[in-house]
């Protein structure tokens, strides 16, 4: 083990001793955070929570530079766990009366339901993505209650339980705090001004082998950059960790363009609000930026992202699937040549999307501006069913 691993390893194992310090009534209500990214799903519940309800708050973090660990404040009480055996072992000895986390797959890898009492488990959406195509088949199965972000969650649950003969989950039609975070900050400040005429394009792609960084991202940021554009390239979380190399390699080939910036802070929406337009692949970020900006998607028609072989027994379309072609273009890789032309196609009459997509989003979304609200509702009263 190196000398940072040991390190690592030796706070994760004092955040676990702090944790199980506390008095049983400060462990009524725990978040588990996998990464720095997971805060901005759970502020708006945990806000409700704090304000409205009053309750005090467990954040365990496997982040050692999550920003919650310097948080003031004795309402929430943050510790970091690791990714290790510490965490293991804390999920196996858990004793808390409510468990809301964001990773999915629990009892299924090595993070299991707690062995030393029966805890309230919620799982709380990361993405607007239908349950049966991106996520891991049974990823689902050993929550209590799930906080669904549409009606494509509930139809797609429901489905799995009957087909596969699984006990019924209690399922919340909850929102999305992303989107609700998204759309009021859209409110408060207007679109950035253009400057010299020139579009401002977001590149937000999603990871993985087939995703647009190792595919054809490259090629796409050299036609924009010819083509004038202000580029802002945003990477996913998990390129970071798994293809940082190739991400300093598209840097570096890029610097020299005044018009290229990166921008690595997934948490910030500066770049969202600052853009015409997004082009992305299979990344949950178009869908937030279309729904909650009302602005156009272009999206590379790469391979889809399945991690479930059995998606297809599921009757439905994956939701990802189906709004892709309604909120902006869909245009082949081997068409990246076209995209300045629709580009200026889609941001000459902006308008005419707008209505469109507010359709869309009061068809497929609940609770717009509200998700905080109902999730901390049902939290709060779960906190009181278990014995």
């Amino acid at each position: 083990m190196s000398n940072n691993s040991l390190s690592t390893f030796f706070c994760a194992l004092k955040g676990l001793r702090a944790f199980n310090a506390l008095d049983p009534d400060d462990r009524e209500v725990v978040f588990y955070a996998e990464d720095n990214a997971s805060w901005v799903f759970f502020e708006p519940i945990i806000k409700e929570l704090l304000e409205t309800h009053g309750k005090k708050i467990c954040y365990l973090t496997s982040s050692i530079d999550d920003p919650i660990l310097t948080r003031q404040g004795n309402k929430i009480r943050s510790f970091y766990i690791g990714l290790g055996l510490v965490r293991t072992y804390l999920f196996l000895t858990l004793k808390a009366d409510v468990m809301v986390m964001t990773m999915p797959d629990l009892e299924t890898f090595h993070l299991k339901r707690s062995k030393a009492r029966p805890i309230h488990y919620v799982y709380v959406f990361h993405s607007m993505f239908s349950v049966n195509m991106v996520y891991r088949f049974g990823a689902m199965d050993h929550f209590d209650t799930i906080l669904c972000v549409g009606p494509h969650h509930i139809n797609e649950i429901r489905a799995s339980e009957k087909l596969y003969n699984l006990k019924p989950k209690t399922l919340i039609q909850s929102g999305y705090g992303r989107l609700d975070s998204i759309i009021e900050q859209g409110q408060k400040r207007p679109q950035a001004v253009q400057e010299e005429g020139k579009k401002k394009v977001l590149l937000a792609p999603t990871w993985g082998d087939d995703a647009l960084l190792e595919t054809c991202a490259f090629e796409l940021v050299k036609i924009l950059m010819e083509s004038g554009y202000q580029v802002i390239y945003r990477p996913h979380p998990m390129t970071v960790l798994k293809h940082k190399m190739l991400l300093i390699e598209l840097q570096n080939k890029f610097a020299r363009y005044k018009n290229f910036r990166y921008e690595n802070d997934v948490g910030s929406q500066e770049s969202l609000h600052w853009s015409d337009i997004l082009i992305s692949d299979w990344s949950n970020t178009a869908i937030e930026y279309a729904l909650g900006l009302e602005r156009p998607v272009i999206s590379i028609d790469l391979p889809k992202k399945v991690n479930n072989p059995k998606y297809q027994e599921i009757p439905f379309e994956p939701f990802e699937v189906s709004i892709r072609s309604k909120i902006g273009k869909v245009i082949p890789p081997e068409r990246l040549q076209e995209i300045p032309g629709h580009i200026e196609e889609l941001c000459a009459n902006p308008e005419s999307y707008k209505q469109q997509i507010r359709k869309i989003r009061s068809t497929n979304i609940y609770n717009i501006g509200r998700s905080g609200v109902i999730a901390a509702t049902y939290i709060s009263r779960a906190t009181k069913k278990v014995e």
